[in-house]
């Protein structure tokens, strides 16, 4: 093994962590008898060698030895290779790409595609795989070929020969994985897939894999589903709850004479081969560089594999050694989750479901309702955390869902009601339905009122943040203890925001706190969480103690600190008149950012336009874009009292930059009350990022109900017929989100409120 690897220069090569010397050694690594060796060989090719998904030319220096180490059944663990090589292998790089790579970027692209033609080249070994004795390379096997292997057809043809043989249902779910994804990568076999999908759905011996073929059903081909899908995988959940466990998944094989065609279905007397179809088919592993065929369904069943051999994917991976590594972590974390767990891969099944069904959120939400009533609290927390993620990014009616989740918090199993409490956080106002459930979870909790970490500072529990971001008074209490612990939670100052009037008791503490707060190097991190919850209370009379903070912020961080100060005031407005000698001293510094800032303040303070109209018309000739936004916001809020900058705004309406755009067209508006170029820009804004239209609604909404017709009110009203959140990301999302979606639709309301009844001047 590993002839050659020797004569390689690696040191010439690098990966993600310098010359890439160190990686035979990780290649040995992966061949080695002792487990912790390959695990932690395993995590040094993610880790180095295929950093993040990227391919260097020593990833690709790799390959051949990779493949050796695949096809040698005395090397353990290859199922985990199998998967390395999938992942390297498996990039597309579509049109779309190729048209946005830059100069920079040519030589890994270069190195991509390289390494897909490199793996695709000897995708063939997969075909002797998808029946090996290690069962872990039998799961890992069905994926490899769907993406690596270039004759789709002759990979859809074994994946069904091999699933009535297979006696493993974790494998088993793998091949209609691998089918589905089949289909996904090559459209014109959609149809055919789905319609052996949807066999099996109807018909599969086993509701595991029934659900499998439904969600697989549901991302390649959804208009095969049957129209009762939310009964149907209802019913499906029931049975696996009720059915006992069996060993390993086998099923019985299909022999001679049992009339049982591939895919773990029965025959039946009206099946008809598919059009262009052969009548016989060999189980033998198709050649890697045969001609395609057309698809197969043969009448003859499968010869059968004997399954004695074979273990269950679950016994083949066997008991790993904790490593410390990122993969040992992960194996771990995975372990924690799925203990107790009779099917851990109903939830990704149930994922997958929810993907393919998309849209339909009445069907999603029903789905959901029906697992949140589920005597097993493992379907319970899978449907805790889908209702998150379906809510996050999709509108819809959640009432029902949300009263589900929030009965989830009274339960002991302490994950459930944790994932409960994390998804109504996100939900802000949408959250009302569990109002009561969080505050009975809050009084019954209260050492959960504040998290502490090892490294960093303490924060508020899911549960306080969740009843105050709906404005309750409930979540009053826990805030006081908050603020009175040694060192206050960094995030107490935005849930006082979101509370409202509701938290005015608490001004008194967050100013004595302020007070006491030491200026030196971490006084931000003290006094941040103090101002921004003053700032919001409009706390006038904590005036005093802000001022302290502004004139003794030390060096490290002050500049932060002197901004969340001078908001603080500037949120006072007139109550803050102690402090206008000070911003008075501050505007005389023009062209900085703590005199647009002090400006802001001393406006609302004072009121005197003509102090501050000269520091802000400077602040909008600065060379840095964030410098130029803030003096035309402050501009802005001037009014007719800064008309004179109105040409100045109009110039910026062409800028590069997206949001000064936005920024100067609502301040030109606020200026001069003309709103025809100003509603123009904003709307060429809106199509061209959806992350403005919150500030965009905001403009419209103030300018009054728009014309009947208008394009202002087209796209306003194409925005609320809109199923999708204008938000939503794949990949990744923000805490905040589902508050700024809802926050929008209620702008585009407010702004289409009484359309047609009077015109916008």
């Amino acid at each position: 093994m590993f002839s050659g690897i020797d004569e390689v220069d690696w040191a010439s090569m690098e990966h993600a962590y310098g010359p890439a010397d160190d990686v035979p050694e990780l290649l040995r690594g992966l061949a080695s008898d002792d487990p912790a060796e390959r695990e932690a060989a395993l995590d040094g090719m993610y880790g180095a060698v295929h950093h993040q998904g990227d391919v260097y030319a020593c990833t690709l220096a790799c390959i051949p030895f990779l493949f050796e180490l695949v096809v040698d059944p005395g090397v353990q663990d290859r199922g985990g290779v199998v998967e390395l090589l999938t992942s390297i292998g498996g990039f597309d790089l579509d049109e779309d790409d190729e048209a946005e790579i830059d100069e920079d970027e040519i030589e890994g692209a270069a190195n991509y595609a390289m390494a897909a033609a490199a793996v695709t080249a000897g995708a063939g070994v997969f075909f002797e795989l998808i029946a090996d004795e290690d069962p872990g390379v039998r799961l890992a096997a069905p994926l490899a070929l769907a993406t690596l292997h270039r004759h789709p057809v002759r990979v859809l043809a074994l994946l069904r020969e091999r699933l009535p043989v297979e006696p493993d249902e974790e494998v088993r779910l793998a091949l209609v994985e691998a089918a589905g994804r089949v289909a996904l990568r090559h459209r014109p076999l959609a149809e055919r897939v789905g319609k052996w999908l949807g066999l099996l759905a109807s018909r599969a011996d086993s509701p595991g894999l029934r659900l499998a073929a439904l969600a697989q059903l549901a991302r390649c081909s959804p208009d095969g589903l049957p129209g009762d899908v939310v009964p149907v995988v209802s019913g499906l959940l029931r049975e696996m709850r009720s059915a006992p466990e069996e060993s390993g998944g086998r099923v019985e094989p299909a022999g001679p004479g049992t009339g049982a065609p591939p895919g773990g279905i029965p025959a039946r007397e009206n099946d008809e081969p598919e059009p262009g179809s052969d009548t016989t088919a060999s189980s033998a592993p198709a050649a890697a560089d045969s001609e395609p065929v057309e698809p197969i369904e043969p009448v003859e069943p499968v010869q059968a594999v004997d399954p004695e051999p074979m273990a269950s994917a679950e016994a083949g991976r066997g008991e790993h050694v904790v490593t410390p590594t990122l993969v040992g972590h992960l194996r771990s974390l995975y372990a924690q989750e799925n203990a107790g767990r009779g099917a851990p891969w109903a939830a990704d099944l149930l994922r997958t479901l929810h993907v393919g069904l998309d849209d339909r959120v009445g069907d999603r939400t029903a789905l959901l309702a029906d697992q949140l009533r589920s005597p097993d609290r493992h379907q319970r927390i899978d449907a805790v955390r889908m209702s998150g993620g379906l809510i996050r990014a999709w509108r819809g009616p959640y009432e029902e869902l949300v009263a589900l989740v929030g009965e989830q918090l009274a339960d002991p199993e302490p994950r459930l009601a944790e994932a409960a409490s994390h998804v109504l956080e996100e939900l802000f106002g949408l959250a009302a339905p569990a109002a009561d459930a969080l505050a009975a979870r809050l009084a019954a909790d209260p050492g959960g009122w504040v998290k502490t970490w090892a490294g960093g500072p303490p924060g508020l529990g899911s549960t306080v943040k969740a009843l105050a971001r709906l404005g309750d008074a409930r979540a009053v209490p826990a805030l006081a203890a908050a603020l009175e612990r040694e060192q206050v939670a960094h995030d107490v100052g935005f849930a006082v925001g979101c509370l409202g009037a509701a938290a005015r008791p608490l001004a008194g503490v967050l100013r004595r706190r302020l007070a006491d707060v030491e200026l030196d190097e971490n006084a931000y991190d003290r006094a941040s969480p103090l101002l921004a919850g003053l700032t919001a209370l409009r706390a006038g009379e904590a005036t005093p103690e802000v001022l302290r903070v502004l004139r003794g912020a030390p060096e490290y961080r002050g500049a932060w600190l002197r901004t969340a100060a001078l908001r603080a005031l500037g949120a006072f407005g007139p109550a803050a008149r102690e402090a206008v000698p000070e911003l008075r001293a501050l505007v005389r510094r023009p062209g900085t950012a703590s005199a647009t800032e002090a400006a802001e303040a001393l406006w609302a303070a004072s009121g005197d336009a003509d102090a501050v109209l000269p520091v802000l018309i400077e602040g909008l000739e600065s060379d840095q874009v964030h410098d130029r936004r803030s003096a035309a916001v402050a501009l802005g809020a001037l009014g007719p009292r800064a008309a004179v900058v109105a040409p100045r705004l109009r110039g910026l309406l062409a800028h590069d930059e997206l949001w000064l755009r936005v920024d100067a067209a609502i301040a030109l508006w606020e200026v001069s009350g003309r709103t025809r170029e100003t509603v123009a820009a904003l709307l060429t804004a809106w199509e061209q990022n959806r992350h403005v239209r919150v500030r965009v609604a905001e403009c419209l909404a103030r300018m009054g109900p728009v014309p009947e017709g208008s394009a202002a009110a087209h796209v306003l009203r194409s925005e609320l017929v809109s199923v999708r959140r204008h938000n939503a990301m794949d990949g990744g999302y923000g805490s905040h989100d589902i508050h700024e979606d809802e926050k929008l639709l209620a702008l585009c309301r407010q702004a289409l409120r009484g359309a047609g009844k009077g015109s916008t001047p």
